[in-house]
């Protein structure tokens, strides 16, 4: 099927649930996102700092708006040419990041949405604070005054079978309300950021409104 297709039968399938859909481009072209954004796409994921250099300003170029979102590993020394294109960073996972986040945004006159990254299934492989110190986290992002924590993201370990991964995006919903009850100053917790291409209906049924879905969309990625 063709990209603009592949996206009206995702779309048809989380209309009814409301969910926001990001199109993850990660190796594939402008071309490929102007494609999508035809379709009817509004958000684009981004996993490295330097393909977002590169195709922001072709697509702006080409006189398309985008959200553009930084899903991938955020290194501290990529904060000043991430924070001027990312509408929103899901991989916040430390204070010094966030902090050099906050330096960053104050000095752009920008307030930096962005989502805390959870390694929910305690992966090494993985990046993201660990669950039980999340909440810590979250209450130094609050008290940052050009970062606003918007909810939580993680990354569910790879099965062929999603059902395998149902409870950790059942804990994660746990922790996303956990959140959420304790009211911090200078949030809005509105995402849950969590399910791809192989799992992502069943992170929706377990609270997930926000899916990042790259191979679903564009087809294997071209190395």
């Amino acid at each position: 099927m063709s990209i603009a297709q592949n996206i009206a039968e995702i779309q048809k399938r989380i209309d009814i649930h409301k969910v926001k859909l990001v199109a993850v481009t990660k190796n594939h072209s402008s071309l490929a996102i102007l494609e999508a954004l035809n379709a009817g796409i509004t958000a684009v994921g981004e996993n490295r700092v330097q393909e977002m250099l590169t195709k922001h300003p072709e697509i702006q170029a080409a006189g398309r708006l985008a959200e553009w979102h930084l899903i991938g590993h955020l290194q501290s020394n990529k904060v000043r040419q991430a924070v001027p294109l990312a509408d929103l960073i899901h991989s916040v996972d430390s204070d010094r990041l966030a902090i050099e986040i906050d330096k960053t945004a104050g000095k752009l006159g920008k307030h930096q949405n962005v989502l805390l990254q959870v390694n929910i299934a305690d992966e090494e492989s993985k990046f993201g604070v660990e669950p039980g110190q999340a909440l810590s986290l979250a209450n130094l992002i609050s008290q940052l005054e050009h970062v606003k924590l918007c909810g939580l993201m993680t990354i569910a370990p790879f099965s062929e079978n999603p059902e395998t991964v149902r409870p950790v995006f059942n804990e994660m919903f746990q922790l996303y309300n956990e959140l959420k009850l304790l009211k911090l100053a200078n949030t809005e917790i509105k995402w849950l950021s969590m399910g791809m291409t192989n799992d992502y209906m069943v992170a929706i049924e377990e609270g997930a409104n926000l899916v990042r879905i790259g191979t679903g969309i564009f087809g294997s990625r071209q190395y």
